[in-house]
């Protein structure tokens, strides 16, 4: 049963996390990024007072991929992404659900990062994860955990944001919705990753016995097809069956090119390694690119958006396009994916297949992986695309003893390797079951202390608002 809260406080934090090798994706090469965390004291009407929790990397270059920013400006609107929304949940005193909060200031929030030249991708940035600690304070003070509260519709998510569904719609999947006992990752592929041999894509060290790959593409059809024809070679050689994603990162021009790649898969007896096991390619052109190009005949094979899901409408326009599924993240919203999830569940039963994906931005071990996690194996997602513990070494620079509380809270989802803590894979598969704690995925907390206040964004100026 939903629940009324008001927010008494929101704090911004932030760490630098380290890569152990570089990560490109499209024309951008990642060395290091910040973690965003967030904390949020809420009110419970008649119940008093509790804090919440999550976080989230700032992937520079992925909201925003205008070639004139650089990799810090587009970190800046991200950090400003927060502040605003941080302002705006604060405005207002009365009492409300968890979803009609969001829903009431999703608008504002885009409007004012509109006027500061920020994308509606990175707007919803900072929305997205004051509502995960909302969230998270929300279920801790009913000593329920997110399955179970998600399935009782805790925070009341409607239809107000989607007037395709109805109410019930919502309401019903979460419902239906169980939480499903494991997660199989699904292992990237940079594009500056090995291919062959000792650390390559088919090593089980470096591949962590992973059956679900998602490759990088760069945009050139040649090139990208004469990498898979490597990589192909490679994953052949496993011992157990395996399946593949493509990801572009909206490096295809235009469908001319993407139309000579989509050719190749389907003629070209090399890649069969790939095309004989390829679920589907995800946002392959730039974002308004992506909308104003139906794929006509490109549909007949499986295509999600990613980059191009930035507000509630996003998917029912890209299923007339003639996309089939789109990603989850955290990143995104946690309701912008339960409706997403909905929507898909209803038009399936239409006897069409429309699905939703989950792809991982670096998500870090503890808060970041854990609530991206369940939010996945909330509603549905059998393999997810897992790069944070690939890309950083366990928990990375997180104080020991705050990497330890997690070990010990999560001892399902983590494992001691000789002096770090890292990600605990079995067989391939993430488990969930210690996620099914009281509150959001998690049954600790980040040691606030360890942790440096968000670095002040500054607002745009007129002549970086004009670019």
């Amino acid at each position: 049963m939903p629940m009324r809260l008001a927010v008494r406080d929101i704090a911004l934090f932030e760490r630098p996390v380290r890569f152990i090798r570089p990560f490109r994706f499209g024309a951008v090469v990642v060395n290091a990024a910040s973690q965003a965390f967030v904390r949020a004291e809420i009110e419970i009407e008649g119940k008093g007072s509790l804090l919440g929790a999550s976080a989230e990397m700032m992937v520079p270059k992925w909201f925003d991929k205008r070639p004139e920013l650089s990799p810090e400006q587009t970190v800046g609107e991200l950090r400003r992404s927060l502040e605003i929304a941080r302002e705006l949940y604060l405005a207002g005193s009365g009492f409300e659900t968890a979803f009609g909060l969001h829903a009431s200031r999703i608008a504002a929030q885009v409007e004012a990062c509109t006027k500061e030249n920020i994308p509606p991708l990175a707007a919803a940035y900072g929305p997205a994860e004051i509502d995960k600690a909302i969230l998270d304070a929300l279920l801790r003070s009913t000593g329920t955990n997110f399955f179970d509260g998600m399935a009782g519709n805790v925070a009341g998510i409607d239809a107000r944001l989607a007037p395709d569904l109805a109410d019930g719609d919502i309401t019903q999947f979460l419902a239906r919705s169980r939480r499903l006992d494991r997660v199989a990752i699904r292992h990237t592929v940079g594009l500056d990753d090995r291919v062959e041999g000792a650390g390559g894509v088919a090593d089980k060290d470096e591949n962590a016995g992973a059956r679900y790959f998602k490759l990088k593409l760069n945009g050139d059809p040649d090139a990208d097809a004469a990498r898979l024809i490597r990589i192909g070679s490679e994953l052949a050689k496993l011992s157990h069956d395996y399946r593949v994603t493509l990801d572009a990162n909206e490096q295809y021009a235009d469908l001319k090119a993407l139309n000579t790649l989509v050719d190749r898969l389907d003629r070209d007896n090399r890649l069969s390694p790939i095309a004989a096991k390829l679920l589907y390619i995800e946002q392959p052109m730039p974002r308004d690119i992506t909308s104003a190009s139906p794929l006509g005949a490109l549909a007949g094979h499986d295509f999600i958006i990613d980059e191009a899901d930035d507000c509630y409408d996003a998917f029912p326009a890209a299923r007339a396009l003639g996309y089939r599924g789109i990603s989850s993240k955290s990143c995104k919203g946690i309701y912008k994916s339960v409706v997403n999830a909905t929507r898909a569940a209803k038009w399936s039963a239409e006897n069409e297949k429309f699905f939703v994906t989950a792809e991982d931005l670096t998500c870090q071990a503890g808060l970041g992986v854990q609530q991206d996690l369940a939010l996945g194996a909330l509603i549905g997602v059998t393999h997810a695309e897992r790069n944070g513990h690939h890309y950083v070494d366990g928990f990375g620079d997180t104080p020991a003893g705050e990497a330890e509380s997690f070990l010990i809270a999560h001892p399902d989802l983590y494992t001691r390797n000789g002096n770090s803590i890292r990600l605990a894979i079995h067989d391939g598969d993430l488990l969930t079951g210690s996620l099914a704690s009281p509150g959001f995925a998690t049954a600790v907390h980040p040691d606030w202390s360890a942790l440096s206040p968000l670095q002040q964004p500054k607002a745009k100026t007129l002549q970086e608002q004009s670019l």
